[in-house]
């Protein structure tokens, strides 16, 4: 977030200083809204426009940053605080798993291997919980209740903790996984990730997403996705049977 913040950045100042504006208390919102129209009429290499989504977190980006400036008393007031933001038509995700495909993926792992129960286990609780790659990374070993049928994601979308429903099947994979494959890739000090590793450390979203894409692409799924084909699926399999 911190980089797409400041490549948007880099952009604003970059117009501003070809414009000989280089001093924050010049920026006024006519400037801002001159912005605006220069994106709206902006063409890439390419000749295509901006999508809205671009054009978007570019004055998002600015918002945030002239707020901040203004509570840290560097400009009276921010020059963009009732600049209005182009609203972004939502989609509906195309690319959803069959249920078939989700089993031919989740049938996928070689489960006589420790990693390849501990990579069912991973799939089985993306499609049964539909929580996002960074949230199943930051998994620890407290935060399923078996009994009750849930799991803690701690610090999600939002830095909201929130409490999600896991059906019996990934439960007894994720105890398997904990009962003859976990204490074997733990190294000492253990923090209690759930997710472990072959060198016995918590995942990281990018090396999870090589892991579950991989599967994917071993059943011959030609969608493109990976640990959020899992959730998008999730939801939409839920509606079709039933869910409000």
């Amino acid at each position: 977030t911190a980089y797409a913040y400041s490549l948007n950045l880099a952009q604003f100042v970059r117009w501003c200083q070809e414009r000989d504006l280089r001093r924050p208390a010049e920026i006024t919102r006519p400037i801002i809204e001159r912005f605006q129209r220069w994106m709206f009429l902006y063409r890439k290499p390419n000749g295509r426009t901006l999508s809205f989504t671009s054009q978007l977190s570019r004055l998002a980006a600015l918002k945030s940053f002239f707020r901040w400036m203004a509570r840290q008393n560097h400009i009276a007031a921010s020059p963009a605080a009732d600049i209005e933001l182009p609203r972004v038509r939502r989609t509906i995700p195309r690319e959803i798993l069959t249920a078939a495909e989700v089993e031919a993926i989740l049938a996928l792992p070689v489960i006589a291997d420790p990693e390849g129960l501990r990579d069912r286990a991973i799939l089985e609780t993306l499609y049964s919980t539909g929580i996002r790659r960074a949230e199943l990374t930051h998994l620890s070993i407290w935060d399923l209740d078996a009994e009750r049928g849930t799991l803690l994601v701690r610090q999600g979308k939002g830095r909201k903790d929130r409490v999600v429903p896991i059906g019996e099947r990934a439960v007894a994979w994720i105890d398997k996984y904990q009962a003859d494959v976990r204490s074997g890739l733990a190294t000492s000090p253990d923090d209690g990730s759930l997710f472990l590793t072959n060198w016995g450390e918590a995942f990281n979203p990018d090396r999870l997403s090589h892991v579950v894409s991989g599967y994917v692409k071993k059943a011959g799924v030609t969608k493109h996705g990976s640990c959020h084909l899992f959730r998008h699926t999730m939801a939409t399999l839920m509606l079709e049977n039933g869910c409000d």
